[in-house]
């Protein structure tokens, strides 16, 4: 038995607002519950809408931008910056620029549609 994992096949998160989702780890992909990880690209102009989720949320850009709305401040990341989002804060995702971005997100205890909190 191996001492580790190697992910060759991500599970596609289905989305329609086109938001790429490539879990690597996490409840969908090999149930794990206590950390998720996944590969994200949102297109310029996409947004989600606010959320508290019950994890704490990393997320580090590899290209683009994107745009967070924390507890009414706006913060913006570039390639290179990463950020922690506590959990139950209240947060607004969002890609308002002319360029797709390109992230991980690694989520602890694993992101949930029951742990989001979406408004």
């Amino acid at each position: 038995m191996k001492n580790y994992t190697v992910q060759n096949s991500p599970f596609v998160v289905p989305t329609t607002d086109g938001k790429t989702i490539k879990e690597h780890f996490g409840l969908a992909t090999d149930g794990n519950s206590q950390l998720s990880i996944a590969h994200m690209t949102a297109p310029p102009g996409w947004s989600e809408p606010f959320q508290t989720p019950e994890f704490d949320e990393y997320t580090f850009i590899i290209k683009g931008q994107k745009q967070f709305i924390i507890k009414n401040e706006v913060v913006i990341l570039k390639a290179g910056q990463s950020i922690k989002i506590n959990k139950n804060v209240r947060v607004q995702y969002s890609n308002p620029f002319t360029e797709p971005c390109e992230y991980l997100a690694i989520c602890l205890p694993a992101f949930s549609m029951d742990l989001v909190n979406r408004e």
